[in-house]
């Protein structure tokens, strides 16, 4: 269904090496064009907090001038109503997700962004929509001197 503020299409693309992207989509959400690499599903990452993560999937983006790289991260024990991992005990998670995670992937697919933009959330949230329910903490940094430098909003 297309209207005037979101409009979809949809293409397959040829599978990325084992542990990549399977497919990607593109999507314009009010004017911007949006490019989804979907990670496989049973990717998990072991980080400070001590919670495990899956990789949901990794969005590239304009912004303005900008390349965004978008890594966004199932998380569910960071949920508000049975989850045991405040935003608190995650905030070390970001920088390491950026350095540990993001920066490879980069690597390896030959990518580049200005910004990574690294998002924890309890359920898979399709992005641009929102979902009172869901709980999501977001953080964002910049590549300096080979490193993740964060970004304050």
């Amino acid at each position: 269904m297309a209207n005037k503020l979101v409009r979809r299409l949809t293409f397959a693309r040829t599978a990325a090496p084992e542990g990549g992207a399977r497919r990607r989509l593109r999507h314009w959400v009010r004017g911007c064009a949006f490019l989804t690499l979907l990670a496989a599903p049973v990717t998990a990452q072991e980080v400070p907090s001590g919670q495990t993560l899956a990789l949901h999937e990794v969005l590239v983006d304009a912004v303005e001038t900008e390349s965004w790289l978008r890594f966004r991260f199932v998380a569910p024990q960071i949920s508000r109503t049975d989850g045991d991992v405040s935003y608190a005990q995650a905030e070390a998670d970001f920088a390491h997700l950026c350095e540990t995670v993001a920066r490879p992937y980069m690597r390896e697919y030959d990518l580049s962004a200005d910004v990574i933009v690294v998002a924890l959330m309890d359920r898979a949230v399709p992005f641009g929509e929102a979902d009172a329910a869901a709980t999501q903490f977001i953080e964002a940094f910049r590549i300096a001197d080979d490193a993740c430098i964060w970004e304050a909003f």
